[in-house]
Formats: structure tokens, C-alpha cells, sequence
């Protein structure tokens, strides 16, 4: 069997992990993009740390969806921004080109409910020149179909409620930058919470504008909604900053965070529903402090309540890892844009070629 054909777009700490799993899965890197002219015309598998490829970093501004075009790849990974429309070029190009595409993006892991233009140009691009585009990643079982499965042995449901903490520093500075780290409480509450003293209208227009800019929380909700068959009825979402009593330091952002100032923020998200479940969700991503660690806890409550907790899960690897295991659901999936709630339960594919 001939081996899937990668090219990997994005080449910072989560690209080095999906460039590793792709290899070690079999799989033939044929290609890689990037932005940064620190990376761009290095050997990609010697960034990654697993010797040479002979994959040269390429300028990704450069005629891409021709370059798509001439390395026939089966599949793209875009592991780049956090925002759809900040990977609006890259999804494009690739539905353009007719090419499989999957992204870390994390509103890309469910983007009808914050960015429904986008989201349809995609769609039927994709469906166009048949090929299929998806986002996953940590969300997709540790915030998705792992609720899904504990919900399934419950036999009523009155509330979720789950909270996942995350370090902003494995992530990148794009990453960092989103929650706010490193500002101070004014220009937290200008950049950042003021997006969100808004009334339902206005955030509605926003959204159909493609202006809205959801935490995380926003898409898993919209996805836990539509996985479990609930009609949304209503949706809000809160900011605040995480602080430090202390001075932290930041190698990401390359600074020092003064004591008081933002190391982050919190996201919570409140999902009503016609069917009288809520859907209450946070994410806290910031920089950690040396005793901090990741966290992901989860609740059902009805009959019966169930918790789970995860301690320490390893994000990154966690993420990316997903990723690949989700590849032959891409592969195999329908022309278009596809979430995965329609894709079948993750699993891992240890002879994946």
C-alpha cells in the first residue's frame, strides 16, 4: 500500500510533533510551509529533531495552492493560529487545490457557531473539488467525545459543566498573545473582555460578520450541542484575567509578567438548550507558576452525576497525537467541511500506512 503523502503547514512546537508521528506512523512527508524566515529553507525533519527528510522549509506565501498542485500530497496539517480566519488563506488554498486538510485550529474544531461565512466559503470549496477539511486536536476527545461516552451511560442529564487548564508557554506566542499574557488589567479589559459586553444582537451580527473571536469553550460547546442532538437556544461567554501574586517569567513571550499584571485568562461559556440541558464550560490558559499544572475535569450532572478528572494530561503531545489518529477519518470522509462529531470515535491506529 502506497504511503499517505503529508505536507506539513506550520513548523513551530506542534508541527514538530505531527512531523514525528507522521513518520513514525509510515507516513511520507512530501512538503512543509512556513512564515517564519528563521525556519523557511531548513531541512523540516531536522527541525523536528528525527534527521534529515530531504522536505526544505518552504515560504508559504508563495503561490501555495500551485505548490499544492505540483506535490500532490493526500493531506495537509495546519497547525498555525487559534482563530478560523486566521487560517482562512491556508484552508482555502488547500480546498482550492482539491486537498485533504486537518488543523489544530481550535475554532476550526467547530466554526458554525462563530464564523458561519467562513465556515460555508470552505464548505463548498471543498465539496467543489472533492476533498474534505476538519479540525481536531486535544478538544476533540478530552472536551468532546469522552463527555459523549460518560453521557451515554447516564440516564438523565439536567447540566455539563467542565473546566480544562492549559500552560499558554507550550503553545507559542501567537497562542499566548489570544489570552492576554503579559497586559496589564486595562489593556486586558480593552483587548480582551471588552469583546465581550455585548447583547445577544450584537454578538449575532459580529457573528455574522465574521468578526467574533470565541475562546475555545465557544466551539466545544456548539460541538457537544450538535454530537448530542440539543437545540441551542442561547449562548453567552465571560473573559477574565488570571494573575500572578508574583512576577512570572515568560520564555515565550520573552518577558517577565509584572505581579497583578495578566498571565492569562479564563473563558466561560453558558449553552442553553430547547431540551433544559445547560452547557456550562471553561478554559484557563495562562503562564504557570511553578506548582501549576494542567487539569481537565469534567461533570455530568442528572441520575446519576458522574465526574471525571484528568491530572496532568501532556497537551501538546496529546493534541497532535489526535491529529494523526484522525487521518484516515479524513481520508475516508465526505466532500466538504466535516466536524467531527460526524466522524467515527477516534481511536488508535497502531499499522496506520
Amino acid at each position: 500500500m502506497a504511503k499517505i503523502r503529508v505536507i506539513q503547514y506550520g513548523c513551530g512546537k506542534m508541527g514538530r510533533y505531527t512531523v514525528r508521528y507522521c513518520i513514525e506512523r509510515g507516513m511520507e512527508i512530501v512538503g512543509a510551509f512556513d512564515i517564519d524566515e528563521n525556519k523557511i529553507g531548513k531541512d523540516v525533519g531536522e527541525l523536528a529533531g528525527i534527521g534529515s527528510l530531504n522536505v526544505v522549509i518552504e515560504d508559504c506565501r508563495n503561490n501555495l495552492v500551485d505548490r499544492l498542485k505540483e506535490l500532490k500530497p493526500d493531506m495537509v496539517i495546519i497547525t498555525t493560529m487559534s482563530l478560523l480566519s486566521d487560517c482562512e488563506e491556508a484552508l482555502v488554498a488547500c480546498a482550492t487545490a482539491g486537498v485533504n486538510a486537518i488543523t489544530t485550529c481550535e475554532e476550526a474544531f467547530f466554526p458554525q457557531n462563530s464564523n458561519p461565512a467562513l465556515f460555508n466559503k470552505i464548505d463548498e470549496l471543498a465539496k467543489q473539488n472533492k476533498c474534505s477539511i476538519t479540525g481536531t486536536g486535544y478538544q476533540d476527545i478530552y472536551w468532546g467525545n469522552l463527555i459523549i461516552t460518560l453521557a451515554g451511560s447516564t440516564q438523565r442529564i439536567t447540566k455539563i459543566k467542565g473546566s480544562s487548564s492549559y500552560n499558554v508557554e507550550d503553545y507559542g506566542i501567537a497562542l499566548a498573545k489570544a489570552h492576554g499574557a503579559g497586559l496589564t488589567m486595562e489593556e486586558f479589559d480593552s483587548q480582551i473582555a471588552s469583546a465581550d459586553n455585548i447583547s445577544p444582537e450584537e454578538r449575532q451580527k459580529l457573528i455574522e460578520e465574521g468578526k467574533f473571536a470565541p475562546s475555545y469553550m465557544w466551539s466545544v460547546n456548539g460541538w457537544l450541542a450538535s454530537k448530542l442532538g440539543l437545540t441551542v437556544t442561547s449562548q453567552t461567554q465571560k473573559c477574565v484575567p488570571t494573575t500572578s501574586e508574583t512576577d512570572l517569567n515568560s520564555t515565550t513571550l520573552e518577558m517577565t509578567i509584572p505581579a497583578g499584571n495578566a498571565t492569562g485568562m479564563s473563558a466561560v461559556v453558558t449553552t442553553q438548550t430547547a431540551e433544559g440541558i445547560e452547557i456550562e464550560s471553561e478554559c484557563i490558559g495562562k503562564v504557570y507558576a511553578k506548582d501549576e499544572f494542567d487539569k481537565n475535569e469534567w461533570t455530568i450532572f442528572g441520575e446519576p452525576d458522574t465526574t471525571v478528572v484528568v491530572n496532568r494530561p501532556a497537551t501538546v503531545e496529546l493534541t497532535c497525537a489526535t491529529l494523526v489518529n484522525r487521518i484516515p477519518d479524513l481520508l475516508t470522509a465526505p466532500a466538504g467541511y466535516i466536524t467531527t462529531e460526524n466522524f467515527p470515535i477516534p481511536k488508535f491506529n497502531p499499522k496506520q500506512k
